[in-house]
């Protein structure tokens, strides 16, 4: 067997038992940032003792699994896995444990030594923390705190019944980013013993399929679940046990699908103002349309998924049959109360679908940045034509569009469509918000001679000539000036030297 393909300890090691099992979350002795999952245990061929087999999360790993022709386990890629002694990894520690480490620790000379900023002559100054001792001292005792970070620290389960909450009596956020959590009912147990606990974050802990026999967690308000694993048949289970739940975040799951377990569209989430399904893999709107009946929410955030098209509810989805309490609050619409619809790197290349967000009832705040449709390298439109068809945004792609703007943008789009068609009816088709601008910003036709044909309406239909005439003679007689000028323009005092 080539060195390469185990990470081979002294010769003097060896060992004939390990407590690790398959499936089971570990992170590197040493190194609480690199984890993993135990894929095997037991010997390998050509070394002695006993080996874990481990597909690492960062994929850097020596092999996949298999080791001169014998398969031991199947990594997720061909160079994820390696064999290590059960000495080199830790099956992780509870949460005091990680609680004692992050703010009862003591800082190493190493440590001591990173802290400094380069002077201009690029050399290293020492930083000192003012108040250093006095801020450790307020984050040791712990049933003061209120937001605590146990984040890749290896924290794998709650520890001993009761011992949380009698530490952290005053805690109300708490993350555990990026640690070896993947039991739900460990997670239950750390949250039925913080009571006052709102808001939690799990993102990059490697979750359990399995959510049932959750307790009842009547506080929780934001959870954070990025990164997880987590799929929407787990998100139904998982509702039943978060009554209170206003902010939910489900980024980077590989989600494709919104699966309601008895119906069409989703329901419950009473409370839920904040959906994040961004960095996901959401291709048709009809997945997405399957949220329009959560009526309290404000936000939704579909950032970098595949996208195609945007469409209003039709009323077919409205008309689906719902039964006992799920049924429709009548003159309910879809989408209700959204507010915020960030849809910025998609796929999304038609105008189309961009005017059907003026049916949103509430919708002011659109985010529509890296899709085909905004750039005008790519076919696209410029932001002034966004915001002309665009009725009620007030925020686009982040940016405020003030009053000035939207009025310009208006302006601007209604010069562009007379100056590109003549044709009223593929005007309508094509510009669905045109003729209402028109008379917003009074741009009329250009009406035909009563002698001639009718030609081509201009934008010239829509200005008033002024005639200015010079009446200061000490300044000599000058001709008389004709101008075209919107109606809409505002006229200031001025000098004849400016003409």
């Amino acid at each position: 067997m080539p060195n390469s393909d185990v990470e081979k300890p002294p010769d003097s090691v060896e060992l004939t038992t390990s407590a690790f099992t398959i499936d089971q979350r570990v992170h590197f002795a040493g190194d609480s940032r690199r984890i993993g999952t135990v894929k095997y245990v037991g010997p390998v061929e050509g070394y002695s003792g006993l080996w874990v087999g481990v597909d690492w999360d960062d994929g850097e790993g020596k092999h996949d699994g298999s080791v001169n022709g014998v398969c031991y386990f199947h990594a997720k890629t061909p160079k994820s896995a390696s064999f290590v002694r059960p000495h080199n990894i830790s099956a992780g520690v509870t949460v005091l444990e990680a609680l004692e480490l992050r703010y009862k620790g003591t800082s190493t000379k190493e440590e001591e030594d990173e802290m400094y900023v380069l002077s201009a002559s690029n050399r290293r100054v020492s930083v000192q923390l003012l108040g250093k001792d006095k801020i450790q001292d307020k984050l040791s005792k712990f049933e003061e705190l209120e937001g605590v970070s146990l984040s890749y620290l290896g924290v794998s389960s709650s520890g001993v019944p009761g011992q949380i909450g009698s530490v952290l009596l005053s805690l109300r956020r708490l993350d555990l980013t990026g640690n070896l959590l993947s039991d739900w009912k460990s997670i239950a147990s750390i949250c039925e013993q913080l009571p006052m606990l709102s808001a939690l974050n799990l993102s990059h802990n490697k979750l359990s399929y399995d959510v049932t026999g959750l307790p009842m967690l009547k506080n929780l308000r934001i959870v954070v679940l990025n990164h997880t694993g987590v799929q929407w048949t787990q998100v139904e289970v998982l509702k039943h046990s978060l009554p209170a739940l206003e902010e939910l975040h489900l980024m980077g799951n590989e989600l494709r699908e919104i699966t309601p377990p008895t119906s069409k569209l989703v329901q419950g989430f009473d409370s839920l103002r904040l959906l994040n399904l961004e960095d996901n893999l959401f291709e048709d709107w009809a997945e997405i349309s399957k949220l329009s009946q959560l009526r309290s929410l404000e936000q939704l955030q579909l950032n970098n998924n595949n996208l195609k098209d945007i469409a209003y509810p039709d009323h077919d989805i409205m008309r689906t049959p719902l039964s006992g309490q799920e049924q429709l609050k009548q003159g309910d619409k879809p989408f209700q109360h959204l507010c915020c619809l960030l849809l910025g790197g998609n796929n999304i290349n038609d105008i189309s679908a961009v005017d059907s967000l003026n049916y949103f009832p509430n919708l002011v705040d659109i985010r529509l940045s890296d899709n085909p449709v905004a750039d005008p390298g790519k076919g696209g439109v410029p932001r002034f034509v966004l915001i002309a068809r665009l009725a009620k945004v007030q925020m686009l792609n982040g940016s405020e569009v003030s009053p000035r703007e939207r009025k310009e943008s208006e302006i601007r789009y209604i010069r562009l469509v007379m100056s590109k068609s003549s044709n009223l009816k593929e005007i309508q088709q094509m510009h669905p918000r045109f003729a209402e601008l028109k008379v917003h910003h009074g741009i009329e036709d250009e009406r035909p001679s009563s002698t001639g044909a009718a030609g081509p309406q201009k934008m010239a239909s829509g200005l008033l000539s002024v005639t200015l005439k010079c009446v200061g003679a000490s300044i000599g007689e000058k001709p008389p000036l004709t101008k075209k000028l919107p109606a809409t323009t505002t006229v200031r005092n001025c000098c004849l030297a400016d003409f």
